[in-house]
């Protein structure tokens, strides 16, 4: 059953959200000329739109140095999983997100990576009143081909959620 009118009054009310993003091959491209230290910083000035993931799961970069990052995301009940808690998929993309980007603040213009692996720690359960999590990603091995990343998300009181490791691959623009 998906329409949400025939629903049983069981359910209660249906709830939504709206989702705006903006294009991504134009903040791609915007991005491209600049080194990706400088790109992340665009993205946090609101001088480039943010990728559309972002906006899918209020992702906020709260920080940026070379090597390591820190992004905020307040999950809501629209993440929620059947048995009634934030789908760890929420915490890997976001893991995810701050381990290439903590190796893309490490790159120069004109060089991209995507990850090849990650490992995901889940060790406490995420709920949607459990306040802004905190993500952290660092480079632990830079490479000319594969760099190497760790990641862990906290929750609002400091406690460690979930942990992660990953390596991205680094694709220099063909000559």
């Amino acid at each position: 059953m998906t329409d949400s009118d025939s629903a049983p009054d069981s359910w209660g009310p249906a709830r939504s959200k709206t989702i705006r993003w903006h294009d991504p091959h134009a903040t791609a491209k915007a991005l491209y000329e600049l080194t990706g230290l400088q790109a992340l910083e665009a993205i946090r000035d609101g001088v480039v739109a943010p990728p559309p993931i972002s906006s899918h799961f209020d992702f906020a970069v709260s920080s940026i140095r070379e090597g390591e990052v820190v992004f905020s995301c307040t999950p809501d009940e629209s993440a929620y999983n059947p048995i009634g808690m934030v789908h760890g998929g929420l915490v890997c993309t976001l893991l995810d997100t701050v381990i290439g980007c903590s190796v893309h603040t490490t790159l120069p213009a004109r060089v991209t990576y995507t990850s090849i692996e990650l490992k995901v720690n889940y060790l406490r359960p995420v709920h949607a009143d459990g306040g802004t999590l905190q993500a952290r990603g660092w480079v632990s091995k830079p490479g000319r081909r594969v760099a190497y990343a760790e990641g862990e998300v906290r929750s609002a009181d400091g406690k460690v959620l979930a942990t992660a490791s990953g390596s991205c691959l680094i694709m220099a623009e063909e000559r």
